[in-house]
């Protein structure tokens, strides 16, 4: 049985992947791999409590990648506000090292929509919808 690529909700059905990077404030180095273990942990807590899902996480010493699967009702800034906010403030309290920063996070973010159909097989297949005889092909244009 094929598994279902999209996500299937009450009124939508969907596939919204993005692709994120964190950076830490200054380019500070100061993830190892055991802060990053724990950082993985706390976002895929984040993830569960506001329905999205993390496919992939990884990061350096200074900044982390993410691909997320969300739902059509979830912003990106709402997403990446909790991701980064509840990181940072739990990276900071089990972490004495990480205490002396305020933020740990630097305030930007990349975002990126990726998978699925290639944009311009989107424009094309859009393009070359069939219009109903007597339609106008320009809703704005005067009759």
């Amino acid at each position: 049985m094929k598994k279902d690529i999209y996500r299937r909700e009450k009124s939508s059905v969907s596939k919204i992947n993005l692709h994120l990077v964190f950076v830490l404030k200054y380019r500070k180095k100061l993830f190892t791999k055991e802060i990053l273990d724990f950082m993985k942990t706390v976002m895929y807590g984040v993830a569960s409590k506001m329905n999205f899902k993390i496919l992939e996480i990884e990061g350096e010493a200074d900044h982390v990648h993410l691909l997320v699967e969300i739902p059509p009702k979830l912003s990106v800034s709402q997403m990446v506000n909790a991701l980064k906010g509840v990181s940072s403030r739990m990276l900071r309290k089990n972490y004495p090292q990480l205490r002396k920063y305020k933020s740990l996070w630097s305030p930007s973010y990349f975002a990126i929509s990726c998978g699925g159909a290639p944009i311009d097989a989107i424009e094309e297949y859009i393009k070359n919808q069939s219009t109903p005889e007597g339609a106008g092909s320009d809703p704005n244009s005067e009759r």
